[in-house]
């Protein structure tokens, strides 16, 4: 599991995916179906958002309702912002 703060249009989405990497086609298809067609990404570490977000991480993961390859975790904006320091992001993934 891979976890990333998507930077799009709206703002900052975290997000959690099985994929190996947020530049994998197939996620950039599913995000595009979901009307994510640019975006950066930095990935974070998976313990760093258990430790962040604690249960509700654990209450994602059990989200029946969302698929395993891509599950958001936090869709507030300001919330994702101001939880997480620039020094904690890896490096930028683009996508245009």
């Amino acid at each position: 599991m891979k976890a990333g703060i998507l930077f799009t249009g709206s703002g900052p989405i975290l997000m959690l995916t099985s994929y190996k990497s947020f530049s994998e086609s197939r996620l950039i298809e599913k995000l595009r179906d979901k009307g994510i067609r640019k975006f950066i990404c930095y990935e974070v570490p998976v313990d760093l958002v258990i430790k962040k977000y604690g249960n509700h991480y654990d209450v994602v993961l059990g989200d029946l309702r969302q698929t395993d390859d891509l599950r958001v975790v936090d869709y507030d904006g300001s919330h994702v912002f101001s939880t997480f320091s620039f020094k904690e992001l890896g490096q930028p993934i683009y996508h245009e």
